[in-house]
């Protein structure tokens, strides 16, 4: 058995294994992220998890992958190497919207960018085999997770196949990874060949053929969704009813003369255990080596904030949670929180702030019906999309006596709640007042971000998000609470532009609510095609998957601009854009000087 000891980083050097007298590690993993021993990055919960259960690890962050010895300081690991970009889809980390490159990277120390390659998993892996060739590799991450079909690859502008063969990686772990890699642990240390641990949930891997298969569900083949935009679309939806892991079928996709198999999702972790992962021994900070460059960026957001829950049933087509976390929630205890509170509070540099108390969204932490648990969610329905579902069962209790009793701990001063908070989900409490007051009066730092996304019912739906009337709902309210309690706080909208289903019109329509509502957006977000969300599907086939109906979508780059440029009307660079937009969209009534006008007729 490995022994802890809690005051220590992880291995990273071979000076380190000398230290514990280990001639050998067990597992190495390879990140493309600096390594900072924190619960909110994967590198380190895995590295930990693995840890915790008496294997020896050792962690290579950043290796330079133009030369091999990087890949080779800590020597032959005894079962094999875990490989993930880190805590980013490496390309997304890279490049803008607009591919350009860019120039800052939170995941370097120093935010230096340039420390990894485009497409960082299959890279680190084609050197790892370079290096030792006929070794397990098990890939993970974000980045492997949501590119584990055959996928639309914006910076490429093609369909890629899955990311198992361009790796060669014998082993894929989709979602979140603990309980996998634990198994996969305990068969090759049993002398099992990774070839046969190809059996458990959670994860993905390659067959030459499909002897013995029986109860799977074939996708169009990776030459077809290639060739063949609808069927990318109905691929993508396939894959979408099938990511359950009570009612999911095995997902079978071929490729060429091989065949990709998905095995259903992993059980979320139960509470018990998913306490016991966030207290294990993390150091809360990155790894001192990077201590000359003035640290790594990216601690800054989370080394005072907890994570209470993951998981989010909420569905946003253009969000990868649901295809990596899951729609099933798992929720650690209040007792566990409260103590990696204490623990923050004890820190030399705390200040009193507790800067975030949530998940991919903050009041969701149970699951949205107890029938999800012994049959699944519901393959054609969503939970709260276009309404709340009959069955829905709404309780925020737990979450706010959490924020009071953390609040309520010595030497805290506030505790905000930062990630997202799900407003209709919030409406649909018949408390919802009382928890809005309470929100606004101890958990709100002047700003509340909340993402309605969008105004045209058309494009909200392709979105997955509620009608902009609950938002309405909700913004009435909140502002109505804060006068009542005399504070001055405002709330900060989302919008997205240029989303799948978004016309010329659609555009105006959102430029003329924010109008209405006199918010002027400093930051606009153009709509991001990643792998495995529904909104790329939409993006890159121009059909809905849910109604295999044909879409628009602004995919030029003068289409874009002026969708963007009509977010931000109120920009004088932006007037002249506007102008056009507006007369191609129809609407010269919004040209002028008066009330409802979005620009002047001419620039002075």
């Amino acid at each position: 058995m490995v022994e802890i000891n809690r005051d220590r980083f992880m291995v990273i050097s071979k000076k380190d294994m000398a230290e514990r007298k280990w001639n050998q590690l067990d597992f190495i993993i390879v990140s493309g992220d600096a390594y900072i021993d924190h619960p909110s990055f994967g590198t380190a919960v895995i590295a930990r998890v693995l840890e915790d259960a008496g294997y020896k690890v050792g962690i290579i962050a950043q290796p330079d992958w133009h030369d091999l010895k990087d890949f080779k300081k800590l020597g032959r690991p005894r079962y094999g190497f875990l490989v993930t970009a880190g805590n980013m889809d490496s390309m997304v980390n890279h490049y803008s919207v607009n591919k350009h490159r860019r120039s800052y990277d939170n995941y370097s120390p120093g935010g230096q960018s340039g420390l990894r390659p485009d497409r960082a998993t299959i890279v680190y892996c084609n050197r790892i085999r370079e290096a030792y060739g006929d070794i397990a590799i098990i890939i993970g991450g974000i980045e492997a997770s949501l590119r584990r079909f055959a996928y639309y690859d914006y910076w490429d502008d093609s369909v890629r196949r899955s990311i198992l063969f361009d790796s060669r990686a014998d082993l894929l772990v989709y979602g979140m990874g603990e309980t996998q890699i634990l198994k996969i642990a305990e068969n090759l240390e049993a002398g099992i060949d990774i070839q046969y641990v190809n059996y458990l949930p959670g994860t993905a891997y390659v067959a030459d053929d499909l002897e013995n298969m029986a109860d799977y569900q074939l996708l169009p083949s990776y030459e077809e969704v290639r060739k063949n935009k609808k069927q990318y679309a109905y691929a993508y939806k396939l894959e979408y009813l099938e990511q359950d892991p009570i009612r999911g079928k095995i997902l079978v996709q071929q490729h060429n003369d091989k065949y990709l198999l998905q095995n259903p999702p992993v059980k979320p972790l139960s509470q018990e255990k998913l306490d016991h992962v966030y207290s294990l021994p993390y150091q809360r900070d990155y790894h001192p080596i990077y201590e000359k460059e003035g640290g790594v960026p990216a601690i800054k957001e989370v080394k005072f904030s907890l994570i209470s829950s993951r998981g989010c049933f909420g569905a946003c087509s253009f969000c990868a949670i649901t295809f990596h976390q899951g729609k099933m929630m798992a929720a650690r205890s209040k007792e566990s929180l409260l103590e990696e509170a204490k623990t923050i509070i004890a820190m030399d540099d705390f200040k009193g702030y507790i800067h975030d108390v949530g998940g991919p969204t903050a009041n969701f932490r149970k699951p949205s019906c107890s029938k999800q648990l012994s049959q699944g969610l519901c393959k054609n329905k969503e939970c709260i999309f276009p309404e709340a579902c009959s069955q829905l069962e709404v309780d925020h209790s737990e979450y706010f006596d959490i924020l009071r009793e953390i609040r309520g701990l010595p030497g805290v001063k506030k505790v905000f709640v930062r990630s997202g908070i799900r407003y209709d989900y919030l409406l649909e409490d018949k408390s919802s007042h009382g928890y809005l007051k309470e929100l606004a009066q101890n958990h709100v730092s002047g700003q509340l971000k909340v993402a309605p996304e969008h105004v045209s019912e058309r494009v909200l739906k392709y979105m997955g998000k509620p009608s902009i009337d609950v938002f309405d709902k909700f913004r009435k309210k909140f502002y109505q609470i804060n006068r009542q309690i005399d504070k001055e706080q405002y709330l900060i909208p989302y919008f997205i532009s240029s989303h799948p289903g978004s016309t010329l019109e659609d555009a105006v329509k959102l430029a003329e609510y924010l109008r209405d509502i006199d918010h002027h957006p400093e930051q606009v977000q153009d709509f991001y095609p990643t792998p495995g969300t529904k909104s790329t599907a939409m993006y890159y086939s121009g059909y809905d998957p849910d109604s295999m109906e044909e879409i628009y979508t602004a995919k030029s780059s003068q289409a874009k601009k002026m969708q963007r440029a009509l977010l931000q009307y109120h920009k004088k660079r932006n007037h002249k854009l506007v102008r056009k937009a507006l007369k191609m969209a129809g609407r010269r009534d919004l040209i002028g000087f008066h009330k409802k006008a979005l620009v002047p007729p001419v620039d002075k």
